[in-house]
């Protein structure tokens, strides 16, 4: 159906009417009719489909452009998720002065059994302080299919340790026995690293270790780990008598910071402590090479989406000269004409985002691993595309749309009338 637009020209003194049929714009003489100030929109919803490939283009690049954003996005915001969901808000880390991290600290016994007796310190229903001294070593084993060896973090651990870390529970198989060279792993590294599938073995210093059960851990940074019995660890190892931290609950918000206090301060036992939260955020704070990497692809690809679109709506406006002449003849402004190209550039890029948002989505739980900066093992997370993520490259494609297509409709509305109606 064709929409009749229609205003009068006092200095010609005749009356127009403007068709609009399949693309192209066409002007009669009939009876005044009255003519809205603004450009119908429609205008710009049958162009883009009056010009098919050239729409379809657009709308594929910017879709792939905003695609590769939250794909990098995603990357960045995962990593991060992982850490902070492996933070409990009164949990304590216990370290080495000086240490950045849990696998080059040294903890003895005998301080330990100090740090232990601090008050402050949770219990559980049986009266058993939520205190844990850990070890943490680096295996070296495959992924799979792969003969390239990383590192992989392993952790001593005792029976408080898993009161300290509610999320973990066993999905698959059982638990490890303790005197045993037994040890559980997560079900993304089950997957990830060649011997640790239920049932398989896998050798780490020189002994073998049997994986018994496949946990989940609702997605923290512990999924990254292998777990075994400590004793049997320390004696593998020889580091008996000094385990590398402490993990510690504190009963309150008041009792947690009195407790990383007495800690710093006493010269005795030498140690540094820190809240579970920032000890992770400072880890991801170190890995943030790869936040300024996804950053700089997605700006380097948004810069070059918004040339295509810019490219595209120059060819579209070269080859629409009449229809903006006419547009024009019949009393549409300045300020009407560039809304109305700039609202067909939003409308494509838009339409890529859509398209983009899906491609996204498609990729459902996406996993990956990369190594922590902060301890140089294997760190495994999912890709994060959530409502915010897919925000971002949606605004993205509205900054494309916006600075892509703005030059292209101010160049619009500067062609002389004349000279557009002459354009064949």
């Amino acid at each position: 159906m064709a929409g009749l637009y229609s205003r009068a020209i006092p200095a010609r003194r005749q009356i127009f009417t403007a068709s609009y049929r399949d693309g192209l714009l066409a002007v009669h003489q009939s009876p005044s009719r009255k003519l809205a100030a603004v450009v119908p929109i429609k205008y710009n919803i049958r162009s883009v489909f009056a010009r098919k490939v050239g729409s379809l283009m657009t709308i594929f690049g910017v879709g792939m452009v905003v695609w590769a954003s939250i794909f990098a996005f995603g990357l960045s915001a995962g990593l991060d998720k992982t850490l902070k969901v492996a933070a409990d808000p009164l949990d304590v880390i216990v370290m080495r002065k000086g240490s950045t991290s849990e696998s080059v600290s040294a903890v003895s016994d005998e301080v330990a059994n100090i740090v232990k007796e601090l008050p402050g310190i949770a219990t559980d229903r049986e009266g058993r302080k939520l205190a844990a001294s850990e070890l943490v070593i680096f295996g070296y084993l495959p992924r799979r299919g792969k003969t390239t060896k990383v590192n992989v973090t392993v952790r001593g651990v005792v029976p408080v340790s898993r009161d300290l870390r509610e999320s973990l529970h066993i999905v698959e198989g059982r638990d490890f026995k303790p005197g045993l060279r037994e040890a559980i792993v997560s079900r993304t590294m089950s997957e990830r690293f060649e011997g640790l599938g239920l049932g398989d073995e896998f050798v780490l210093r020189g002994g073998s270790f049997r994986v018994v059960g496949i946990f989940e851990a609702g997605g923290g940074a512990v999924e990254s780990e292998i777990w075994t019995d400590q004793t049997v660890l320390a004696q593998l190892v020889d580091r008996t008598g000094a385990m590398s931290s402490m993990q510690l609950r504190a009963a309150s918000k008041t009792d947690q910071e009195k407790l990383i206090e007495r800690i710093k301060n006493d010269e005795q036992i030498d140690l540094n402590a820190l809240t579970e939260e920032q000890y992770f955020k400072e880890q991801a704070d170190q890995s943030s090479l790869m936040k300024i990497v996804g950053g700089m692809i997605a700006f380097f690809l948004t810069i070059g989406a918004m040339f295509s679109v810019a490219n595209t709506m120059y060819g579209t406006i070269a080859s629409r000269a009449r229809e903006i002449g006419t547009l024009r003849a019949l009393g549409f402004g300045r300020t009407s004409v560039l809304s109305a190209f700039l609202l067909e550039s939003l409308v494509l890029c838009l339409l890529g985002a859509v398209l983009g948002c899906l491609g996204a989505l498609a990729l459902g739980d996406l996993r990956t691993g990369t190594m922590n900066a902060a301890t140089f093992s294997e760190i495994v997370f999912a890709f994060d595309f959530g409502p915010k993520i897919l925000l971002k490259g949606a605004m993205l494609a509205i900054l494309m749309g916006l600075i892509g297509g703005f030059m292209p409709a101010l160049r619009a509305v500067r062609m002389k009338v004349v000279d557009s109606l002459r354009e064949v």
